[in-house]
């Protein structure tokens, strides 16, 4: 057992650092799910290949155990919405990374029509705004449950709760609330200078 304070890290890196498609990907991911940096990439990444290794695993397997184990599984990513309750083992398999993305609760909130962007619902939800039932949620990479969809809302006390925060109106009506613009009057048209002749002035000590 090593010591309690050195966490290990619950997920793996990618095996090449400069791969151009998968550097892509993770650009669009970022900027569609308004993550943090490319770790909360991994960390589902590696999610789902764990996932995968045990359907995989269980796909060889014909006794009892493994049967019951499937069960379990089934009924562990159902209850995230992620497969169907009579889901099999392919159907894990082909699970990807958005279909987990779409179940945190960042992006929830923002389903939901509690914030204006992405990166805006991790703001409230970081900041303690957001709870999901009774409980305060402060963790923007959280699976929500299929059971709690209904229940993500803003805290009864926060002045966020009320539709006509300022930061909760949508982007195109608080641009549209703002009053118009001054027409910039068009500049006059300066006329070129005459230059004159030349004219020496007097030098030094010269009347």
């Amino acid at each position: 057992m090593g010591d309690p304070k050195h966490l290990r890290r619950k997920y793996s890196t990618p095996s090449h650092p400069w791969q151009k498609g998968r550097i892509e990907e993770e650009k669009v991911l970022l900027k569609d799910y308004g993550l943090k940096n490319k770790k909360e990439i991994w960390r589902i990444d590696s999610f789902l290949n764990r996932l995968k290794r045990q359907a995989k695993s269980l796909i060889a397997r014909t006794d009892t155990q493994s049967q019951k184990e499937e069960k379990q599984l089934v009924a562990r990513l159902a209850r995230l919405n992620l497969v169907k309750e009579n889901a099999k083992m392919d159907d894990i398999l082909g699970l990807d990374i958005k279909n987990v993305m779409d179940r945190r609760l960042q992006t929830q909130a923002y389903s939901k029509g509690l914030s204006r962007t992405v990166k805006q619902a991790r703001q409230f939800i970081t900041h303690g705004h957001i709870f999901v039932g009774d409980k305060k949620v402060t963790i923007p990479s959280y699976l929500v449950k299929q059971e709690e969809e209904n229940l993500i809302r803003f805290e009864e006390g926060s002045s966020l709760a009320s539709a006509d925060h300022p930061e909760r109106t949508p982007l195109q009506k608080k641009e549209s609330s703002k009053p118009a613009e001054k027409k910039a009057r068009p500049k006059k048209e300066r006329k070129p200078h005459k230059k004159g002749p030349y004219k020496k002035g007097p030098k030094k000590g010269e009347k």
